[in-house]
């Protein structure tokens, strides 16, 4: 039995998110593992390195599944590609060692997460961006960005509740270009806690719409609550760009 690494990229706009759901077939693992289990002739489970979001996209996801098959890995991606909608596509494939897991040997992902300013409708971007009609203070989100860079307690940051797991993450970089009516911003990190990217990018515009000041992140970083965060961005606007290992 192999084990497969393949990295893929999806329109996330009609899906249900990453994680299989048993109340619908319509996600992301699931149409992967219901084609897999065809083409290997047996139950086949794949891991991916996240779970993106009901209407997040994804440039560089990895996942890995074990399977038996004779097809080589240009076979695999070949058949993958022919049988998987349009809006999800195989863009490597390889077999790798039998103890690589796409989630636990991850050791970083990038995240964008784009904005477009103005009332000009974005016809074409509509369904990767989110639009803004009010221009944006650059140059403070910038300066509260920055406050946000290192090893630091996101509790504020994410919509889980409960929970054992720690919350503790480190940012290395968060990046925020403007390029005429667009804003992006990009996020690099050793992992993402549930919502954090799109609770990090609803706080940063309340600074650039000049709701919030930049003295205010620290203080919710201090305060290690939900509700003292910004709004949570539209997922639609949010794409998993590369994972590390």
């Amino acid at each position: 039995m192999g084990n497969y690494r393949i990295i893929l990229q999806y329109e996330g706009t009609k899906y249900q998110g990453w994680q299989r759901q048993d109340s619908t077939n319509n996600t992301i693992q699931g149409k992967l593992e219901a084609l897999l289990t065809k083409m290997c002739g047996e139950p086949v489970e794949i891991q991916g390195s996240g779970r993106t979001d009901a209407g997040v996209h994804a440039y560089g996801q990895v996942a890995n599944f074990h399977g038996n098959t004779e097809y080589s890995t240009e076979e695999i991606m070949e058949y993958m590609n022919r049988y998987l909608p349009e809006d999800i596509g195989v863009i490597q494939v390889e077999q790798v060692h039998e103890r690589f897991h796409s989630r636990l040997n991850a050791k970083g992902k990038v995240y964008r997460y784009r904005v477009m300013t103005g009332n000009v409708p974005h016809i074409f971007d509509r369904k990767f961006v989110y639009e803004h009609p009010e221009s944006l203070d650059v140059a403070a989100m910038k300066e509260a960005a920055a406050l946000l860079i290192g090893t630091h307690d996101f509790k504020s940051f994410t919509s889980t509740k409960r929970g054992k797991k720690s919350t503790v993450r480190t940012i290395e970089a968060i990046e925020i270009v403007k390029n005429g009516d667009e804003i992006c911003f990009t996020y690099k990190g050793d992992g993402f806690l549930y919502h954090m990217v799109r609770i990090l990018t609803g706080t940063l515009i309340e600074v650039g719409e000049g709701k919030r000041s930049c003295t205010d992140i620290t203080r919710i970083l201090e305060a290690k609550e939900r509700e003292e965060a910004g709004f949570l961005a539209p997922a639609k606007g949010l794409a998993l760009m590369e994972v590390f290992y």
